[in-house]
């Protein structure tokens, strides 16, 4: 509870002429200075070719003419990480926290065919905390670093009364660009018979905590306890696995087999159902078996307690897809062979010919949709 300051002692002074600060009412510019200055170091290691001057001015600027592009289109992006940042503030483990960030904007700019350029971050809390804000903001520059980013900016927030003692909240922005010509989806290229394949997720990524801890509360689960599908791991720390880039291992592919793939889609909120359609012309349906593909153990966990239907389950979680392509038949092989090596890939489905304007489901999963 917030103490009244009419019964503060240092209040009855500051009542009897005592001067305010801004420190007084919560808010320590100096401490906050002092952030930026230690965060510049992990900041400068996101430099990349096209970034123009240094951390701290008013803009960030960006030279488009040193990206080797001929003819970019620029796709830009912005998500947060939800209400997972609480299982994490709860056990003052923030590592992955800065990785969910970046992801979350990186993957979505992806399906445009974009690779990030640059990266900017909003941190707001009720009381900036120099050792939680470093490791996010490190998470943030590991994960930039990884997808060839600029973290050019940011913003850091104290907002005292705003958010309850030990809440915080992130956002993040991406900024990519991608030739004119191999921009994604592909809509007039989509045929029956393309093939999905689909990039296993490391868990839950960055969607459906909600009902994650109303489960949790209504269960009355330790999850500071072993995993029960997993006893090497706490059910906390499987729930906070970072949610997977997928930059490196699709631009791969993309650059490997040109034009092969026609439509990429980034699983998030809404799973399945809520997403795949989103790269679908009207006429097209969506194909998918779960049993084609091996999804995290946490996911038949959730099955398995039996209190959420199948089919909300596939509409709230990714259930174990993070990121799926939509490839032409004739290039699905070598499409596959490129994406190999980080996560693990699947030939989930295909595109099949639907009756424009039905109300038909535009995704259909086996033994899922009804």
């Amino acid at each position: 509870m917030t103490r009244d300051a009419r019964h503060s002692g240092t209040s009855n002074n500051r009542l009897s002429g005592e001067k305010l600060s801004y420190a007084d009412a919560g808010v320590d510019i100096d401490a906050g200075e002092a952030f930026v200055e230690a965060i510049k170091p992990e900041i400068s290691k996101t430099d990349r070719p096209g970034v123009m001057g240094a951390v701290g001015g008013f803009g960030a600027l960006f030279d488009l003419g040193q990206t080797g592009l001929k003819d970019p289109i620029l796709v830009s992006g912005t998500d947060g990480v939800g209400s997972k940042l609480l299982l994490a503030a709860q056990a003052g483990d923030y590592r992955g926290l800065g990785q969910d960030l970046v992801a979350m904007c990186t993957n979505d700019i992806l399906c445009q065919g974009a690779k990030p350029l640059f990266f900017l971050d909003y941190l707001a809390a009720g009381r900036l905390s120099g050792e939680r804000d470093a490791e996010l903001v490190s998470g943030i520059a590991a994960a930039c670093r990884a997808e060839g980013a600029a973290l050019v900016g940011g913003e850091t927030a104290e907002l005292p009364g705003l958010y309850a003692p030990g809440h915080f909240d992130l956002a993040g922005f991406a900024v990519g660009a991608v030739e004119r010509g191999q921009i994604l989806p592909r809509y007039d290229d989509l045929r029956p018979d393309d093939v999905l394949i689909g990039l296993a997720s490391s868990g839950i990524h960055s969607n459906g905590f909600s009902l994650v801890r109303r489960l949790i509360a209504d269960l009355g689960l330790d999850i500071d306890q072993p995993a029960p599908f997993d006893t090497a791991k706490t059910l906390r720390q499987t729930l906070l696995a970072p949610t997977t880039l997928y930059g490196a291992q699709v631009h791969r592919a993309l650059d490997a087999v040109p034009g092969a793939v026609k439509a990429l889609c980034h699983v998030t909120g809404g799973g399945s159902p809520g997403n795949l359609n989103r790269v679908l012309r009207d006429d097209l349906s969506a194909h998918v078996d779960p049993a084609r593909w091996q999804a995290a153990p946490i996911f038949g966990w959730l099955e398995g307690l039996d209190r959420v239907e199948r089919a909300e389950l596939f509409r709230t979680f990714n259930m174990g897809l993070g990121m799926v392509l939509v490839v032409d038949p004739e290039h699905v092989g070598a499409v596959m062979a490129h994406l190999a090596g980080e996560s693990p890939v699947f030939q989930i489905g295909t595109l099949a010919k639907r009756e424009a304007g039905s109300a038909s489901p535009q995704v259909l999963i086996e033994g899922v949709t009804a």
